[in-house]
């Protein structure tokens, strides 16, 4: 069974068992989340499609950690001014593992 949910802006494709990394949301290690928001739902046989989201479909994991992602390095540069800085940001993300669509 694959499923596509939306969450943190985002779009994932899934199936149980997967491990995902989204942006960080409430919970602590061991808590089950609810996807409510599923775009898509099906296997070889069949197909659902929402317009745009489909009722009465959720999708459930369990939160494995809170983490910070890696580190994403940007620049600002105004030319002939002699004004460069370089900065770095760290995105805090959350590992979901999925365990049931339905």
């Amino acid at each position: 069974m694959l499923a596509i949910i939306k969450t943190g802006g985002k779009q994932y494709k899934v199936k149980e068992g997967d491990k995902i990394k989204i942006e960080k949301i409430q919970g602590q290690e061991g808590d089950t989340v609810v996807f409510s928001e599923v775009l898509f739902v099906g296997d070889e046989k069949e197909a659902k499609v929402g317009t745009p989201m489909l009722a009465g479909v959720t999708v459930e994991g369990k939160v494995l950690s809170q983490e910070k992602d890696k580190k994403v390095w940007g620049i600002k540069h105004k030319p002939k001014k002699r004004y460069k800085v370089k900065f770095g940001h760290r995105q805090q993300i959350t590992v979901v593992e999925i365990t049931k669509i339905g």
